[in-house]
């Protein structure tokens, strides 16, 4: 049976259940409750929810001053909005200011579809990861989304987390695993060539690794669900131990993970690599799965790759 819970729901769920112990913490939307699926929390914790409006710059600047007050603020906002419109106050007021605000990205990647480039947000990662002191996760389905944000309550710095619109196909069983900030996950082992994903392109590695394991290819998957900090070890064992990595993202091939494994790579263990993702030109508009077939980020084209860097 397919997942019908979106990871925007999971984050609400949990954060409902943490709330009734721990009163510090608040959620912040930007007219946002209903896209980030917060009105249950809005209802249930009324004084413990900021409603700001369409205002993503004083959203921002207004989890900073209550983390500063010893609050634990989640902003939930459009990723497109939050990571564009407000970039400077994430720089200064969470970042350099090394407040406790945890900023949430919702909608991101290709999700809104139909909407287009001013909504897609594809530039996002490349941002965030370059200011000093912000974390940056994104989860690969409901059960991460649930690991990632009982972590997050207790993780102190500013983190920008971005997750889909719609619910994504499980890529864990359950969440009986252990997550770890900074950590990746090896979804399958190989010996050949490494896929290295994260957020909803996971499942694509999965399913790429699949045909490959079909054609006797014996493929690595990394679940590299935090971006920053990068799991280095992990990159650099998949590059000694495998000899060739593929990097599949819901970004631009600029900036993004397939940039931050390549900056491990080829400082420290120069390996065959191929970055697939959003090319230097406006995303097209259309359903996510229209986006990804359209720019070759699916199973079959990563077999593709895969089979083109094992001949050389």
């Amino acid at each position: 049976m397919a997942n019908a819970i979106a990871n925007r729901q999971v984050i609400c769920e949990i954060l409902l259940q943490l709330a009734q112990d721990d009163r510090d913490i608040m959620v912040l939307a930007s007219d946002s409750r209903g896209s980030a699926a917060m009105a249950p929390f809005a209802k249930a914790f009324p004084e413990q929810f900021v409603e700001v409006g369409i205002a993503e710059q004083n959203i921002v600047g207004i989890s900073a001053g209550l983390a500063h007050s010893g609050k634990k603020p989640f902003v939930t906002s459009p990723a497109c909005f939050l990571s564009m419109r407000s970039i400077e106050q994430i720089k200064v007021d969470v970042a350099y200011s090394g407040t406790n605000v945890k900023l949430v990205g919702i909608s991101g990647g290709v999700s809104y579809g139909a909407l287009g480039m001013s909504h897609h947000s594809v530039q996002d990662i490349a941002v965030t990861r370059a200011i000093p002191g912000l974390a940056v996760i994104l989860p690969a389905d409901r059960h991460e989304t649930k690991r990632m944000t009982q972590a997050l309550v207790d993780y102190e710095g500013g983190v920008y987390v971005r997750i889909g619109r719609n619910p994504v196909e499980d890529v864990y069983e359950s969440d009986d695993y252990e997550f770890v900030i900074g950590r990746a996950v090896t979804m399958r082992e190989g010996t050949d060539i490494t896929i290295i994903a994260a957020g909803e392109t996971v499942r694509v590695a999965l399913d790429a690794n699949e045909l490959l394991r079909k054609e006797g290819v014996s493929c690595r998957v990394l679940n590299m669900h935090t971006i920053k900090p990068l799991d280095e070890e992990g990159i650099l064992r998949a590059a000694k131990e495998t000899g060739g990595i593929i990097t599949v993202e819901e970004h631009s091939i600029h900036g993004g993970l397939g940039a931050a494994v390549a900056e491990v790579v080829v400082q420290k263990a120069p390996v065959p690599m191929r970055i697939l993702g959003i090319p230097d030109d406006p995303a097209i508009a259309g359903k996510t799965a229209e986006v990804f077939a359209h720019y070759g980020i699916s199973a079959d084209n990563i077999k593709r790759t895969a089979f083109s860097m094992l001949k050389k």
